[in-house]
């Protein structure tokens, strides 16, 4: 009996070892999700800015269609390792949510890494090259005449891969956790969007 309190005991402490490193790249990459997702506001700005000045006073600006590229871009890259933290990316779940846990781990721990990961390593690789190069030549942009500088936005793809490959451990961890315990470890909480109809009628007893 003693050897199980202890074994007990010792599996607890790790499992909540494993959640606060969980919960420590969880903070990271929603840390980085947040800090890109105001970027919504100035890219608001840059469109609306472009319009007033285009089609009311007929003085379009080039360089703002650059920026926007730039920073919805930015956007959408450092979005990507917040959005797998809250487990918010879309999947063929219509096989995945009937499986039981410890089958949905065996199968996310296999993609994980035969495809997810060489796939984000290999982005990183290849995008340090990209932006390195594009920093050493002081690479502007071609596509409107006197384009701003491209090389700082090149950066955010090693930047958002990085992210990606440390979410993508957590995710590995979270699997081998569920492979052990038969159940998901939970994830850092967040605010989400909720569909108000489906929630009311969860909650109707005419339903």
């Amino acid at each position: 009996i003693g050897l199980t309190v202890r074994s007990q005991l010792s599996l607890a402490l790790t499992l909540m070892n494993s959640q606060r490193f969980l919960h420590a790249i969880d903070g990271i990459s929603t840390f980085f999700g947040k800090a890109a997702a105001w970027l919504i506001i100035g890219l608001m700005a840059l469109v609306c800015a472009e319009v007033f000045k285009r089609y009311l006073l007929n003085m379009p600006t080039a360089w703002i269609f650059d920026a926007s590229n730039m920073m919805y871009g930015t956007l959408f890259m450092l979005g990507g390792a917040y959005t797998l933290a809250q487990n918010g990316h879309v999947r063929g779940d219509f096989l995945y949510s009937s499986m039981p846990p410890r089958r949905q781990a065996s199968l996310d721990i296999v993609l994980y890494l035969v495809f997810f990961l060489p796939g984000i390593a290999a982005l990183v690789y290849a995008g340090w090259d990209y932006a390195v190069v594009s920093w050493r030549i002081d690479e502007h942009s071609n596509v409107t005449a006197d384009g701003p500088p491209v090389w700082q936005f090149k950066f955010m793809i090693p930047l958002a891969g990085a992210l990606l490959l440390l979410q993508g451990a957590a995710e590995i961890a979270r699997c081998v956790i569920c492979l052990k315990t038969g159940a998901w470890p939970e994830r850092l909480k967040d605010v989400s969007e909720i569909d108000v109809v489906e929630e009311q009628l969860a909650h109707s007893e005419y339903v």
